[in-house]
């Protein structure tokens, strides 16, 4: 579908004069991140921005799903609040925690990765909901527009930084560094080790990057689709234009209906996975 409704933006581009830009609009613009509030401390950067704005929001906003969702009086006809936290807790335990954490370790390990499930669904859906976040003004009226916190790789790889410390914290908690690190060592002849042990190491720092890169990519993709058909409504003057946006609310759809669940849904269960191997390494 993105390969599609990057064709169809790229011919609606390529129209003759006639349809050409009454004005400029680069949706890369709507992910600069200035600063609001400016905080220096050294050489760290702590400042208040639009990313900041959105992960509070988010912060909130899950607290306040998992208290209304959660804690509620059990019932024996569930209602709508019970059953709706009864099929994301059942998620959170039987498809994310059971499949990536050993048993001994859900205890523990369970609240981390429900809380990144929801946490991430929470900001990721935020990031389609039109909000006067934007930092510009009209006349004096703000601007309403949709931005993802998920879409800057500084958030996404924080998170992903959480998940590759407590991964490599448990392996040494319960194996000791010997042996959690003789882990990493395959069985294979010595000389071929010298090239393999090197690739085990750069392959628990890709981890890293494969968490941060793969939220941040999906999002920063969808984002900038959705803004370019967006801003060819307003700089452009074509009926050509006219099947492509009907496309582009069907890829709206799509984003908020499964993308925002499957990447939280990812991020999690990778998450408990790479937990779960280094507290019951493999080898």
């Amino acid at each position: 579908m993105r390969r599609a409704l990057l064709a169809a933006s790229a011919l609606a581009l390529a129209l003759p004069s006639s349809a050409l830009a009454r004005g400029n609009f680069d949706p890369t613009e709507e992910f600069k991140l200035d600063e609001w509030v400016p905080i220096h401390i050294g050489p760290l950067d702590m400042s208040i921005n639009r990313a900041v704005v959105y992960l509070m929001i988010g912060s909130v906003l899950t607290m306040a799903l998992g208290i209304v969702l959660m804690r509620v009086r059990l019932g024996v006809q569930p209602g709508t609040r019970q059953t709706i936290g009864e099929q994301i807790y059942e998620v959170a335990e039987t498809q994310i925690a059971e499949q990536g954490l050993p048993s001994k370790a859900i205890g523990r390990w369970f609240p981390y990765v429900a809380t990144l499930l929801l946490f991430i669904f929470v900001v990721n859906l935020l990031g389609f909901i039109p909000l006067p976040l934007t930092g510009q003004t009209y006349h004096g009226i703000p601007v309403w527009g949709i931005y993802a916190a998920t879409s800057s790789l500084s958030v996404t790889l924080a998170l992903a930084l959480l998940t590759f410390v407590f991964t490599h914290f448990e392996g040494l908690r319960w194996n000791g560094p010997v042996r959690y690190f003789k882990s990493w060592i395959p069985e294979a002849p010595k000389p071929l080790l010298v090239l393999i042990v090197p690739l085990e190491i750069l392959g628990q720092f890709m981890r890293l990057i494969s968490l941060s890169v793969r939220l941040f990519a999906n999002m920063l993709a969808g984002h900038i689709l959705i803004l370019t058909f967006i801003g060819l409504m307003f700089i452009l003057e074509s009926l050509f234009l006219a099947p492509v946006l009907i496309f582009a609310t069907a890829f709206y759809i799509f984003e908020v209906v499964i993308v925002v669940g499957i990447q939280a849904f990812i991020f999690a269960t990778l998450s408990a996975i790479y937990i779960g191997s280094a507290i019951e390494p493999e080898h």
